[in-house]
């Protein structure tokens, strides 16, 4: 892909109840010379952050919201941005400080140079700050990453990252069926079905604690298990 005009780059940003740190995310996104649309679903939260969320598009029309009547969970509300894309390159942010925008160049930078059609960030390669926190966590996430690999024959390191970049055409050929978390080992396996090049990059992390309101838990990892299943075999 030859190299657009910045800006050129879809944020597409589920959030549910993240009153607390949605501004302070969005703000950091729109501080992205890259970014020409920030794609805001709010996914039925109730407390205040959808109100947060509009305040901020009457100040700046790169925000582009889009509400959830009910919860529905992350996959439903990335069907729903996905769907509502116009720039070349999307890429997916979550509203709760975990990830830097400040790795956005890293994370498109194959995308610009025509070697990758599709770009996963890592948590656990190379340089960047990482927060030190659960042990089993992180060993759960690697398993399911493993188990992923062996279905895809990919080779990557963080399966289960939010930070995923793609071409607007591989969004475009996107089929999302999962509700919740699930939604990440299904894009992964429908991106290795496509065979398109697929490339990793390290970026930092910010981790939160499940007191400062981490929602995954052990339920999606069992889930994860039957997509990743599901969806390759």
């Amino acid at each position: 892909m030859a190299n657009p005009p910045t800006p050129y780059l879809a944020v597409v940003m589920p959030v549910f109840n993240e009153a607390a740190t949605v501004g302070r995310v969005l703000q950091r996104v729109l501080d992205r010379p890259e970014v020409l649309e920030v794609i805001v679903v709010d996914d039925g939260s109730s407390d205040g952050t959808g109100e947060a969320v509009q305040a901020m598009a009457t100040r700046d029309s790169r925000i582009r919201p889009f509400t959830h009547e009910r919860n529905q969970g992350k996959g439903a509300a990335l069907r729903t941005g996905f769907a509502q894309i116009t720039a070349p390159i999307a890429i997916v942010q979550d509203a709760d400080l975990e990830y830097d925008p400040s790795d956005y160049p890293q994370m498109i930078q194959p995308i610009l140079d025509g070697h990758a059609a599709v770009v996963f960030g890592s948590r656990f390669t190379g340089a960047g700050p990482h927060r030190v926190l659960y042990f089993w966590h992180s060993q759960g996430n690697r398993f399911l990453t493993l188990l992923s690999n062996m279905m895809t024959d990919l080779n990557l390191t963080d399966m289960e990252t939010c930070f995923k970049a793609f071409r607007k055409d591989v969004v475009e050929r996107l089929e999302i069926r999962e509700n919740r978390f699930g939604v990440e080992p299904e894009v992964t396996a429908r991106v290795a079905k496509m065979g398109v090049p697929i490339y990793e990059v390290s970026i930092s992390y910010f981790g939160r604690t499940y007191a400062e309101g981490k929602k995954i838990g052990w339920r999606d990892g069992m889930r994860a298990i039957w997509c990743i299943l599901r969806y390759n075999v």
